[in-house]
């Protein structure tokens, strides 16, 4: 029997994949699905990140998340069928969201040199 998290991340994929949430489109916010489900907080936490991991999701922080953007999976010059665009699909959206992380990682680390460096540059005027 599946776990609830997994319920959610499977209702959703469904969604997903029936039309009813399309690339782009913004996923339930976790207030709406804790409603919908009965479940907790930690719970549709676990959902999203599950379907973030299987790149089925993005986040973009401050607006929420978001359908991953999924090649058409009946395109007619698919190579290998629906199985390998999925798979390409949750690649592309894995990397972006990756390329994000590190970008805020970057920027928060350039943050905090220039505070240790206006702090050193206080404390070498003090010793003076």
């Amino acid at each position: 029997m599946p776990l609830t998290f997994e319920v959610i991340a499977e209702a959703l994929r469904e969604r997903i994949r029936s039309g009813g949430l399309r690339s782009g489109d913004a996923l339930p916010t976790q207030a709406v699905l804790m409603r919908e489900f009965g479940a907790a907080s930690l719970t549709v936490q676990k959902a999203m990140t599950l379907l973030k991991q299987e790149g089925w999701a993005v986040s973009h922080p401050g607006k929420g998340a978001f359908v991953a953007h999924h090649d058409s999976a009946d395109s007619t010059d698919d190579l290998d069928g629906p199985e390998a665009t999925e798979v390409a699909a949750g690649t592309t959206a894995r990397i972006e969201t990756l390329e994000r992380a590190l970008t805020e990682a970057a920027q928060q680390i350039a943050d905090l040199r220039g505070r240790v460096e206006a702090l050193e540059s206080c404390n070498g005027k003090r010793g003076r």
